[in-house]
């Protein structure tokens, strides 16, 4: 197999990683690649512990997509095992594990999501449930003593939560070793994951040296802020652009990414040279149309983002809604961590008597922010200018203040 010159593959790999352990351990692995005609073995741990993906989970998938299109072998794990353990990582409190059912049901619509980002018929797929669901408990207890509490308490996350008398489940110190001991059973050269995941990487390096194998190369990429622009991309918060949600929903979603934020969105979630990124976020506006189309194209073509910048143009720019929009300002007394519950965005606006009545209003499908029909009773405002409309007759503009 022939493979791009070293050089040329490493400025791939390098855009918008935060940690490469190490580059000249890579440089050389890429060189011995193009000597024997030999792909790396590149892998990525995906623990199928919610449904669907948004944009965030994205940024790790398009750098394992680089390799595969450098032409290395991608392994895409799925942790039906650690899935059942749960990822402790950047969480200030124990993660409720989930019985096998729920990570089956979970990883068969995670893997349609998959397929939207890499050549899923490319890829080499396994379970880690085929090796720990066959060990016993004497040999997690092998597995266990290959490790000491001190250098667990070497985390960012354990140590902060020991610190503040936050409580740490035992089983939560195995997570590391059993992500680790993946990594020795695929023999990988790399693992990628999200910059919150170096430790458990590097314990990978240090089972493999155990293990008499050559230590992986750990590459870790940042963590995407959502639409609040200040907290990870999240469900939970709201602020996050999910991947299966139409072409409209997802550009009227990226029409609100903070400007700050948009080199860094363009940076993970596209390909545009950094020339062009520079140049583009001159002009704010301008650069979130492009951020939109290109976002959009990558999961329902070229004419999805172009429908949807019709739509949106529509709704916002060619007499969708009255140019006199009443415009309501709102207190910040009324934000919780920084973000504003929508129903609570509905009540304060007048385009609903209560809360409780735009909690309704939204669940019955009612409800459009900045054009785009938003049913989550859960949805939050970050700070910024958005357009409510309830049905066809009511809307109005809300400011939410912060940002």
């Amino acid at each position: 197999m022939n493979f791009p010159p070293v050089e040329e593959q490493l400025a791939v790999l390098r855009r918008g990683t935060v940690d490469l352990v190490d580059e000249s351990d890579l440089r050389q692995r890429l060189e011995a690649s193009r000597r024997e005609g030999r792909p790396l073995r590149v892998k990525f741990g995906i623990d199928p512990s919610s449904p669907d993906i948004h944009l965030g989970h994205t940024v790790p998938l398009r750098k394992l997509r680089d390799f595969q299109r450098l032409g290395h072998r991608v392994i895409v794990l799925w942790g039906t095992a650690t899935a059942m353990v749960g990822d402790p990582s950047g969480r200030n409190k124990t993660r409720p594990p989930l019985t096998r059912e729920q990570v089956e049901a979970n990883k068969r619509t995670y893997r349609e999501q998959v397929g939207a980002v890499l050549d899923i018929g490319n890829i080499e797929e396994r379970e880690n449930g085929e090796w720990f669901h066959r060990q016993s408990f004497m040999d997690c207890i092998a597995l266990a003593s290959r490790y000491t509490v001190a250098r667990m308490l070497e985390r960012d996350d354990f140590q902060k939560r020991h610190r503040e008398r936050q409580p740490i489940a035992v089983h939560e110190f195995l997570y590391p070793l059993l992500q680790g001991w993946d990594s020795v059973e695929l023999r990988c050269d790399v693992e990628i994951g999200g910059s919150d995941q170096l430790f458990n990487l590097l314990v990978g390096r240090d089972l493999q040296s155990q293990e008499g194998q050559k230590p992986q190369v750990c590459l870790t990429m940042p963590l995407l802020e959502g639409l609040d622009g200040s907290q990870k991309m999240s469900k939970s918060l709201g602020n996050y652009v999910g991947i299966a949600e139409p072409a409209p929903v997802q550009f009227g979603k990226l029409m609100r990414v903070p400007n700050d934020l948009l080199g860094k969105y363009f940076l993970l979630l596209t390909d545009e040279p950094a020339e062009r990124v520079e140049a583009l976020c001159r002009n704010p506006l301008e650069a979130k149309f492009a951020l939109a189309a290109a976002v959009v194209a990558g999961y329902h073509g070229a004419a999805g983002a172009e429908a949807a910048r019709a739509e949106y143009d529509r709704v916002h720019r060619d007499g969708g809604l009255p140019s006199d929009l009443p415009t309501v300002a709102v207190d910040a007394g009324l934000m919780r961590d920084g973000t504003l519950w929508l129903p609570a965005a509905l009540a304060v606006a007048g385009l609903c008597s209560s809360n409780s009545d735009g909690r309704r209003l939204v669940q019955g499908g009612g409800v459009r922010v900045d054009g785009t029909v938003v049913n989550d009773p859960k949805a939050q405002l970050g700070p910024g200018s958005y357009v409510l409309q309830v049905g066809k007759a009511k809307a109005a503009r809300v400011v939410v203040p912060g940002g």
